[in-house]
């Protein structure tokens, strides 16, 4: 797997500070599709001692994201949905893998599996993007 050397999407996530925090790593993009990664910190766990549910979903909405907007115009979300499969817990590596199942010429559905290094699969997210015609503009 190479990255391209430039791609709308790289620009796009030179400027998402959040996903910098949760140290969301690119490992492989192409039209409809996104794979990244992440390892969970200490900082990421709610109160059971597993990985907070509000930072998986973040993380399959940047997967999601980064495959949705390949284009260069701004997609955004109409809906989404995440099913919890399995806990992650600290020093877990999750891999969110996105891909495109339908696409029309103002919406795609799209879904993120997301899975740890066992192959476990930790969640299953669905989301619908509207497209817009509006190109990306970078940071405003």
């Amino acid at each position: 797997m190479s990255l391209p050397t430039s791609s709308p999407i790289l620009e796009l996530a030179a400027h998402d500070s959040f996903s910098s925090w949760m140290g969301v790593k690119i490992l492989d993009l192409s039209p409809n599709y996104s794979r990244i990664s992440m390892e969970i910190r200490e900082d990421m766990m709610n109160g059971f001692g597993t990985l907070h549910g509000g930072i998986t979903f973040a993380f399959a909405d940047t997967a999601f994201g980064y495959a949705s907007n390949w284009e260069g115009k701004i997609n955004v979300a109409l809906d989404a949905s995440i099913t919890f499969t399995h806990p992650a817990k600290v020093g877990d590596l999750l891999i969110a893998e996105a891909r495109c199942l339908n696409n029309t010429r103002k919406t795609g559905l799209y879904r993120v599996d997301i899975s740890n290094s066992e192959q476990q699969l930790v969640a299953a997210f669905q989301a619908t993007c509207y497209k817009t015609d509006k190109p990306h503009q970078g940071k405003q």
